[in-house]
């Protein structure tokens, strides 16, 4: 069944859903991509790799030598053998505890030369909390921007810090398609949370024609087939509506569901 929602559903925005939608969301686009483009394009999944080394509160302690005695207990005259020692080292240390979070993106290539034509981006919270994650996308955004292929960045989560954009309208959502050859200008699509998501372009290169991106449909298709009616709405979206949106939101939370949000 499609998402009930006639837009964005904000019970996706949750840390519980989001990370699923955003690995589903990428390979569904490609797909759909790769029908409209073929056989001049070639379509790929790529992904940004986020490096976490927890801090010192976070790390687990992995222990420490001690002094033990091997003995091969099978043998009969075990205890009569020389006992070996393993000695205490002189200091202790941690082993730097990694997360590595891995974020897919769309790629398009020209197929005679594999040069990269656009890219598509859904971003996540990574890409919208100050820091280093953050840091690394928009440094990746820049190379982007600077370079000939296209770029269409859609955000559909309503919290964090918007990649810089200027003359957007406020909004709950947005899709930006940067097109190389209009560079700076951008074309926006500025979303409210009951709004229908929109076809988006995506272009290729001149003089071919854009293909077209159905959010709606890919996310309907993808809320069907990862089941999400069967456990989002036991949380709250994220972060919190309104009063107005949430007394709004509540129409469309499956009936079974709505003793628990």
């Amino acid at each position: 069944m499609p998402s009930p929602f006639p837009g964005m559903n904000p019970y996706l925005e949750q840390d519980d859903a989001w990370h699923d939608f955003h690995e589903r969301f990428m390979p569904l686009v490609a797909e759909w991509i790769s029908a409209q483009v073929d056989p001049h394009y070639i379509v790929k999944i790529d992904e940004h790799v986020f490096i976490h080394e927890f801090s010192a509160e976070q790390r687990r302690f992995l222990g420490r030598a001690d002094i033990s005695v091997a003995r091969d207990l099978s043998r009969p005259d075990a205890d009569r053998q020389t006992a070996v020692a393993v000695l205490d080292a002189p200091a202790e240390g941690y082993v730097p505890a990694i997360d590595v979070e891995r974020l897919s993106f769309v790629e398009i290539r020209d197929r005679r030369n594999r040069h990269l034509v656009t890219v598509i981006e859904l971003l996540s919270p990574a890409n919208k909390r100050p820091g280093g994650d953050r840091d690394q996308y928009l440094a990746k955004r820049q190379e982007i921007l600077g370079s000939t292929a296209h770029l269409i960045e859609i955000d559909l989560l309503r919290g964090g810090q918007r990649p810089p954009l200027e003359d957007l309208a406020a909004c709950d959502y947005c899709v930006m398609v940067s097109r190389s050859e209009q560079r700076p200008r951008v074309g926006l699509w500025p979303l409210q949370l009951r709004d229908r998501l929109p076809v988006v372009p995506i272009p290729l290169r001149c003089p071919d024609p854009d293909a077209r991106l159905d959010l709606q449909a890919v996310l309907h298709d993808i809320y069907d087939k990862a089941r999400y009616e069967t456990y989002v709405y036991d949380g709250s979206p994220e972060p919190p509506l309104s009063p107005d949106s949430e007394t709004w939101a509540r129409q469309f939370v499956p009936r079974q569901s709505r003793n628990i949000t």
